[in-house]
């Protein structure tokens, strides 16, 4: 485009910047409209911690064992792993009925939250689970749910690869 036709076009902008400023000038928000970006709702700290996930209770008796195994391993290649993990799992209904019984615990501590007596509970140290429960979680020797440490592929053997995106990886606070 050549200086001489651009031209014309900067002068229509200029005019319609000019009309745009002029009716701002007037503008005036209905009510209820609020300024500024929406404000996210702080947590209550009082309110009960949501149940966990089966897959949950699996990664927190296993990321240990991941990390010991693979010290090299980022936070995204432990998940990553433990997710293999738990896909070939075959001891599932351990981690299933824990996250029942948390789930059942979160209800009660909401319908005491609703009722106005509930007390929260203090927050416990990392690796203990949220609700102590009469399960044994040692390790169980002949459990399918540790396969070989170095062998995260997928259900055909062959090996899965990382995907970079060029992103760099999410760090996890601990």
């Amino acid at each position: 485009m050549t200086p001489k036709e651009k031209k014309r076009f900067e002068d229509l902008a200029a005019l319609d910047k000019e009309r745009f400023n002029r009716e701002m000038s007037d503008y005036v928000p209905p009510e209820g409209m609020k300024k500024g970006k929406k404000r996210k709702v702080p947590r209550d700290p009082g309110l009960p911690r949501r149940a966990w996930s089966a897959f949950f209770f699996f990664c927190d008796e296993h990321r240990g064992k991941v990390k010991e195994n693979n010290p090299e391993f980022k936070v995204a290649d432990v998940a990553k792993e433990l997710g293999r993990q738990w896909e070939a799992c075959q001891d599932k209904a351990k981690y299933e009925l824990l996250a029942q019984q948390d789930k059942q615990r979160y209800e009660e501590d909401m319908v005491k939250y609703r009722a106005g007596v509930y007390v929260p509970v203090q927050k416990k140290p990392a690796g203990v689970t949220p609700n102590p429960t009469t399960l044994d979680l040692t390790e169980n020797p002949g459990s399918d749910c540790n396969p070989t440490p170095g062998t995260g592929g997928d259900e055909n053997g062959a090996e899965l690869e990382d995907e970079d995106d060029g992103e760099p990886d999410e760090v996890e606070d601990e």
